[in-house]
């Protein structure tokens, strides 16, 4: 298989003097489950719509296997499969006869349709609800029903806007797993700001904020931004006493207590666990729980959209 990409090209989007999408450029390629990151309002939607050729950019193209978005739209969109925000549909129509229907708008016919529509409605678990009107489901059925139309043609890209909103959590695990299944074969791009969907299904993040590019990494990149990254959380007995004897280690810069919780920072290219611990044992504190910090995305994420520091 020939190697997939998405280029984007200066991509703008102006809605009179608001900008919603300002000089955004990056690749995908094959394997790649971008996580598209940004608060409310950042330009996640708009860059999507931009991406399947929904809506028009103000300037800048992207390319999506080769094909421009603007002047070869059409092959662009054969490439792609979409999930919109709000997973819309005809919420009239039975599931069953949506997912045929969106079969054969992709240019199956006959017997091929009802084959992909079948194939869409068992890989997301949906042979409960086939004959229900869309519109008398629930919003985590509706997401699923969005998500079997975007997959029925077996797309080499696939762009999906909040994949899992509305998904209870055994609903959320499937749908990941379904992610993480196609994903070594096809690019999938998913605009969420659910930072735990970037580390259950993500192996590159993207954070924007007011249409522009703040940050492309992965999430081990990004958790290691965090001035969390490998320190040290314990919950004793009398934390002064104790947060007064870790601080005094040389391998700490600082020490924390909040809501409950000491907090041991590390100083730059220290390692803390094993000292820490040896300092618990040889003290023979009262520990209900220890524990090293990978880091919080959290925190990393507010840093970087509002400048905030935890």
């Amino acid at each position: 298989m020939s190697e997939l990409r998405i280029e984007a090209r200066q991509l703008c989007k102006n809605y009179g003097s608001l900008v919603a999408v300002d000089q955004l450029s990056f690749e995908v390629g094959t394997g790649e489950v971008l996580g598209f990151l940004g608060p409310n309002g950042a330009g996640k939607s708009t860059t999507m719509k931009m991406l399947t050729g929904f809506l028009a950019p103000s300037s800048g193209t992207a390319l999506i296997n080769g094909h421009d978005i603007v002047t070869d739209s059409l092959a662009a969109r054969r490439c792609i499969g979409y999930l919109p925000e709000g997973a819309p549909s005809y919420g009239e129509m039975t599931v069953r006869a949506f997912l045929e229907f969106v079969a054969r708008a992709r240019g199956f016919a006959g017997k091929r349709a009802l084959n992909a529509a079948g194939a869409a409605i068992e890989r997301l678990n949906l042979q409960g609800v086939v004959e229900q009107p869309i519109e008398t489901l629930s919003k985590g059925f509706k997401r699923r029903v969005g998500l079997a139309q975007s997959i029925i043609h077996d797309p080499q890209v696939l762009i999906l806007d909040e994949p899992t909103d509305g998904l209870d959590p055994n609903q959320k695990h499937e749908v990941r797993h379904l992610i993480r299944d196609m994903a070594e074969e096809k690019i999938i791009v998913i605009s969420t700001h659910l930072l735990e969907e970037v580390h259950a299904v993500c192996n590159r993040a993207m954070i924007i904020a007011d249409g522009r590019l703040l940050v492309d990494d992965t999430p081990a990149g990004l958790i290691a931004r965090s001035r969390y990254h490998d320190a040290v959380t314990l919950v004793v007995e009398q934390p002064e006493r104790v947060a007064s004897v870790l601080s005094e280690l040389p391998q700490a810069r600082k020490v924390e207590l909040r809501e409950g919780e000491l907090t041991v920072f590390p100083a730059p290219g220290q390692r803390l666990f094993e000292v820490v611990s040896d300092t618990v044992r040889e003290n023979r504190w009262a520990v209900a729980e220890l524990r090293l910090e990978a880091g919080r995305l959290d925190e990393v994420f507010r840093q970087i959209t509002r400048g905030e520091v935890s």
